[in-house]
């Protein structure tokens, strides 16, 4: 009696090892993004945030098989190449873990809508720096209160660097941007000609002018390997912005603002000025404002819509 009762001891503790052996560690990734370099030199870098959540995963006991990273892009966007790829790739993973929410989404509507297709998909969402849990009730109320709070802050500040802008454009008080444009490094305040990209910078110009569409040059750029400010591919988008922003003459541009700056310029205003009324004959529907080319009229230093 006792050697039986012995037996299914042991055999009940082999099962429990057994079982215990097949059960899967959970599968995390790592989801890192910075939208700025002054975010990074704020303490949000791509790498300080990486370490932090390795750490935090190693101590959960979860296996990090994969870190998705988006550089220089805004949480209000999601059309985020990492963002995108983790995703599709969602069957390799369980957890999906971030510094802060605020990493994933600055929209409330956004991360609410992220978060039902994880519910569907069967999949987890951790925060680190805020500790919470969507697996319970109270966890899923505070972080939609807390997401709807860092929305409130993303528009506050947003009010408030339209108002500093519009107040530096008024005052014409130097370059107006925060993104260092394409042909040109930013020293000392001031915006200085990089001549490497400032030639592809008037290769463009030219090319366009003469009757070459975007998609050509495009493809012409990511074929000789040229790449833009941020070490990537070429995109019609990103060509556009540089045929349609005045900076290449020499001015500075800001909602309805157009200064005149002392950085020197790369285009002169003949050939911008040819450029957006090549533009304005490809544009079918007058009625898309927004779309309408504007040309510099130097007089009244004004863009001026070409129709």
């Amino acid at each position: 009696m006792i050697k039986k009762e012995e037996e299914k001891i042991n055999k009940d503790s082999k099962i429990k090892r057994e079982d215990k052996e097949t059960l899967q560690v959970p599968r995390a990734i790592i989801y890192t993004r910075v939208s700025t370099e002054d975010q990074a030199k704020e303490g949000f870098s791509l790498e300080a945030q990486k370490e932090r959540l390795r750490s935090y995963c190693i101590a959960k006991g979860w296996e990090v098989v994969k870190e998705y990273m988006d550089d220089g892009y805004s949480g209000r966007d999601e059309n985020r190449p990492a963002y995108q790829q983790m995703f599709q790739e969602r069957e390799n993973w369980d957890i999906l873990v971030v510094l802060k929410m605020d990493r994933i989404h600055r929209n409330s509507r956004n991360f609410t809508a992220m978060m039902e297709k994880l519910k569907i998909w069967g999949k987890e969402f951790t925060s680190m720096q805020e500790s919470f849990d969507t697996t319970t009730a109270m966890g899923r109320f505070v972080m939609d209160i807390i997401q709807r709070i860092a929305q409130l802050e993303s528009e506050q500040i947003g009010e408030r660097v339209k108002i500093g802008m519009t107040q530096k454009a008024k005052e014409g008080k130097g370059y107006l941007g925060f993104n260092i444009p394409y042909g040109y490094d930013y020293k000392d305040g001031k915006l200085i000609i990089n001549q490497w990209e400032a030639n592809i910078v008037k290769e463009i110009f030219k090319k366009y002018n003469e009757g070459i569409p975007i998609g050509k040059i495009m493809k012409y750029l990511n074929e000789e390997n040229i790449p833009t400010k941020r070490k990537r591919k070429w995109a019609k988008p990103t060509i556009l912005s540089i045929m349609k922003n005045p900076v290449y003459c020499g001015y500075s541009h800001w909602d309805t603002f157009l200064n005149k700056e002392i950085h020197e310029s790369i285009i002169d205003i003949t050939l911008f000025n040819q450029v957006q009324r090549k533009r304005g004959e490809a544009i079918r529907n007058k009625n898309l404002r927004k779309s309408i080319p504007m040309i510099i009229d130097v007089d009244r230093c004004e863009l001026i819509p070409i129709f």
